[in-house]
């Protein structure tokens, strides 16, 4: 008689960074329910759960594009080196950053005490740099991976071990996060230079954006470095939804590339220049 076994299957790395920070999300939830301190006058709980989000955006993204790659990219010792290193900046981002919420204290743009300004202003700024150093990694990764994609069209059995992208799909992945590499450098570290996120002081009751608390009243670099987090996502949808009608143009995703560079600069000089996203 024979026994069948089902072998475990193991989470990817990325799969537990992804569950763990969803955690995060909801532990910070459910704290901010019974506390009602403010800080700057926003909720204290409000920057933990921004940052938990962004990270299951983050690596939620980053397991999507993994899944597509080859497995010997996916189990090289490169991406997981990056993994890993991406893990710890996250630690080290929520574990300050929630810490300081318990405490009632600022963990952006606080230099109150040494400690505070190291962190903010050295270990997170690393932090930052780590992550999307490690985003134009798994870009590189996927341009690379194309060559082995290619020699497997013409070996039928090495099509399996092969990266699995559409050449637009392909082109957005490697477009979408290098260019989020730049382009968050060049808003983030911006703003990490400064006192605040804003150019120009906003009255107390001023008006801000619905949702996002982007001010309405004076320049805001918020939406600027928004769009800079946010291009490894747009443009490989750009690339999945062009595959996924047929192909195109091999042009099409690098001139979405260029609008969007476009966009996401012409905020930042706004921002720079003093004047808000939307008046209102």
């Amino acid at each position: 008689m024979t026994v069948l076994t089902l072998s475990p299957v193991r989470p990817r790395p990325l799969a537990v960074l992804t569950a763990a920070a969803l955690a995060l999300l909801v532990l910070t939830l459910v704290w901010s329910l019974s506390d009602a301190r403010l800080i700057d006058g926003g909720p204290v709980w409000a920057k933990p759960m921004k940052f938990a989000l962004s990270f299951v955006v983050l690596f939620g993204t980053l397991a999507l594009v993994e899944a597509r790659l080859s497995p010997a990219w996916r189990d090289g010792w490169l991406l997981r080196g990056t993994v890993v290193a991406m893990a710890v900046a996250m630690i080290l981002e929520m574990g300050y950053i929630i810490t300081q919420a318990a405490q009632g204290e600022a963990s952006h743009f606080n230099f109150s005490t040494p400690y505070n300004a190291i962190m903010y202003g050295t270990v997170m700024a690393f932090g930052a740099f780590v992550l999307v150093a490690g985003v134009a990694v798994f870009g590189v990764a996927a341009a690379r991976d194309r060559a082995a994609r290619d020699r497997a069209a013409r070996d039928r059995a090495a099509r399996d071990r092969a990266a699995t992208m559409g050449p637009a799909l392909r082109q957005g992945v490697v477009w979408g996060f290098g260019l989020t590499l730049v382009l968050t450098l060049i808003t983030a570290f911006t703003l990490g230079n400064m006192e605040g996120h804003f150019v120009g002081v906003p009255a107390p009751d001023a008006a801000t954006i619905p949702l996002f608390g982007w001010s309405a009243a004076v320049g805001d670099l918020r939406p600027a470095h928004f769009l800079a987090l946010h291009t490894m996502q747009a443009l490989p949808l750009v690339g999945l939804w062009i595959d996924r009608r047929g192909g195109g143009a091999a042009w099409q995703v690098p001139a979405a590339a260029v609008i969007w560079v476009a966009l996401t600069l012409g905020l930042f000089v706004q921002g720079l220049l003093g004047l808000p996203l939307i008046r209102l």
